[in-house]
């Protein structure tokens, strides 16, 4: 790899003699309050206080179907999160993080995640997405989100999630400074995309779970720039340990994911997936009952009542651990709920 000169590395920070770097040039990162943003096509509403994005859905965002994939919506999240940021004046240099973060070495974590899923965008369709924050106890920070049909107005997911802070150095979990709390409590809103009055808890799998991937190894392209595997991976290897029959068949309609470590470059990760214990199977739109608790779906055949496709659901449970070490450590656990594509 070639070594830059030093005049080459000064140009990347800021000097002290007050000179811009390049890096503040080519970024153009606001330090005031942003109302609307032509590039991004982005403007702050909600009051003044929540982000409104409008996006075409591309061509290598949708997968054969030519819907918009799990992963996608994921990234879009991610995305109008940072830019919701940039909009506010209180973007640092980090990811995500404010200036007073970026002072105590402090950057974003999320801790919980949940997404429901009523219908997906298709390619080319121009959708919406709204996203806003909220506190989350007293060193959290709650972040949702809508999607919805720019055409139509219908919406078509909703997500919230949990934050909360690590030290860069410690990689620890750190209390919430009041200089940071007071950047962005301003911005709280007592909203909810996803009204949750008791969070699902999400059970620990073992190796007797029923679908098993190991040996999963994180790529150069799979990190962030806090140098750990981005969520979105977690969700790529999650559904991979799904049987490829049942994907076809079905799509997906709610995750939650409960974060418990990070994941660097180095760790050997294992996907472990459980099925329902009334597991059924979607094949070429015919249901097969391979087990049927207290007679659940006794309706199909039996009395000859109809089977709504509509809202029959089935789920998994799933979990993310390392593996190689003297103990297997969690990464994050997951739950999923599927209907059947119609």
């Amino acid at each position: 790899m070639a070594l830059q000169s030093p005049a080459s590395l000064a140009n990347l920070q800021f000097l002290e003699n007050g000179h811009i770097s390049e890096e503040k040039i080519r970024q153009r990162i606001p330090t005031k309050k942003q109302l609307v943003d032509p590039y991004r096509r982005g403007l702050i509403v909600e009051r003044g206080v929540g982000y409104r994005q409008t996006v075409v859905v591309r061509s290598y965002e949708v997968g054969a179907d030519k819907t918009a994939s799990l992963e996608s919506l994921f990234n879009l999240f991610q995305e109008t999160a940072l830019n919701h940021v940039w909009m506010s004046g209180l973007l640092s240099n980090g990811f995500g993080a404010t200036h007073g973060m970026m002072r105590n070495n402090l950057i974003w974590v999320v801790s919980r995640m949940h997404v429901e899923v009523d219908h997906y965008p298709i390619w080319g369709e121009v959708i919406e997405l709204d996203t806003w924050v909220g506190a989350s106890g007293k060193n959290g920070m709650r972040r949702d989100w809508i999607i919805r049909s720019q055409a139509t107005g219908i919406t078509y997911a909703r997500a919230t999630s949990t934050w909360v802070m690590m030290n860069v150095q410690t990689r620890r979990l750190s209390k919430m400074p009041d200089e940071v709390r007071g950047e962005i409590s301003p911005w709280f809103i007592e909203k909810q995309a996803i009204k949750e009055a008791v969070p699902e808890k999400i059970v620990k799998l073992d190796d007797k779970a029923k679908y098993v991937n190991s040996d999963l190894k994180p790529k150069r392209s799979d990190l962030d720039m806090n140098h750990h595997v981005n969520n979105v991976k977690y969700v790529n290897w999650m559904l991979e340990t799904i049987p490829d029959k049942f994907l076809e068949c079905n799509q997906l309609s709610s995750i939650i994911l409960e974060y418990r470590r990070e994941c660097g470059r180095s760790d050997l990760v294992q996907s472990l997936c459980e099925p329902d214990e009334d597991e059924i199977l979607f094949t070429n739109g015919v249901v097969q009952q391979n087990l049927l608790k207290n007679n659940v779906l006794g309706m199909v055949g039996g009395n000859g009542r109809p089977l709504d496709m509509n809202t029959l659901t089935y789920g998994y449970t799933h979990l993310l651990q390392t593996k190689g070490g003297t103990k297997n450590e969690e990464i994050v656990r997951g739950r999923t709920r599927w209907k059947p594509k119609i």
